[in-house]
């Protein structure tokens, strides 16, 4: 087993759902097999209005040929958690993977044209600490970076075994949505407050985690929800259509609560594309969840 780097791009081509599954040609079948059974970063290139950053990390579970298109393979994702920051792919003309440093007007070896790499333990580390442990200095170089990771994984928990753990995932999971949505309710668009001005949003998944579903800990399948609302959503009483129109089981839903949703129609959205609720995530609660019709 070895770490790796998984390149991933909206609009690709490429059937991904890089939550759960990461398509890929056979030419990187090889490297591929080498990461099943451990955890690898995702990378997401400048193509496409990309972020030229590392921004995921999950775990490659197993690996199935593509039934439709001969030649393409299909590894399967489990325990995939985003990043609190993108972490950039260079600072200071620095690289974390040693692999890329070349030479010429870029700096890079040709492995950087490769979708898929494989990445020593103390570079995935160190992306991995940096993912989650942003320094405040957004201007601060690699090395530096490198030497904060090492004091981070010092005095606490080594990173990796932090991620396969429920309460470093809830509590990733709990701040990325939250500030994805501004701390807004998704459905009502409001930003409740207790006495003490801590937000009363909860983080909802979107297809469940527990009773079989194992839906993943991304933002993607995330909302914002009032505890009012999240009791509702989980229960199917409330869902979202492709379009993300709000969609209410009729007769169900108290009309006191159907005046309280968005006038607009629609849930309230993030400001990143990249945050926003995946099709294939809203698809499974309308037809696994949702009790009402479209």
């Amino acid at each position: 087993m070895t770490h790796g780097v998984f390149t991933v791009k909206a609009g690709s081509g490429y059937d991904d759902v890089p939550e759960e599954r990461y398509h890929f040609p056979g030419q990187y079948l090889a490297r591929v097999k080498k990461t099943v059974g451990d955890l690898i970063v995702y990378y997401e290139p400048r193509r496409g209005d990309g972020r030229l950053s590392y921004i995921a990390v999950a775990r490659v579970d197993d690996i199935e040929a593509d039934p439709v298109n001969a030649g393409h393979f299909y590894a399967r994702i489990s325990e995939y958690l985003n990043f609190d920051m993108p972490v950039p792919f260079r600072a200071d003309d620095e690289l974390f993977e040693s692999a890329l440093r070349g030479q010429g007007q870029t700096g890079l070896s040709g492995e950087f044209r490769n979708a898929v790499r494989l990445l020593p333990p103390n570079e995935f580390e160190t992306i991995v600490a940096a993912g989650f442990a942003q320094p405040t200095d957004k201007t601060i170089g690699i090395s530096a970076q490198n030497q904060f990771a090492e004091e981070a994984l010092e005095f606490k928990r080594p990173i990796v075994e932090q991620l396969v753990r429920k309460p470093f995932r809830d509590a990733a999971f709990m701040r990325q949505v939250k500030t994805a949505y501004s701390n807004k309710c998704a459905f009502t668009g409001l930003d409740m407050r207790n006495g003490g001005g801590r937000t009363e949003v909860d983080a909802a998944h979107i297809k469940p985690v527990g009773d079989g579903h194992n839906g993943p800990d991304s933002v993607r399948n995330g909302l914002a929800l009032s505890k009012t609302v999240h009791w509702m959503f989980d229960r199917g009483l409330l869902s979202i259509d492709s379009d993300f129109k709000i969609l209410t089981a009729k007769k169900l839903v108290p009309e006191p609560i159907n005046r309280l949703l968005r006038p607009e129609g629609y849930i309230l959205l993030p400001e990143s594309g990249a945050d926003r609720p995946h099709p294939a995530f809203l698809d499974y609660h309308r037809n696994n969840i949702f009790k009402g019709s479209r």
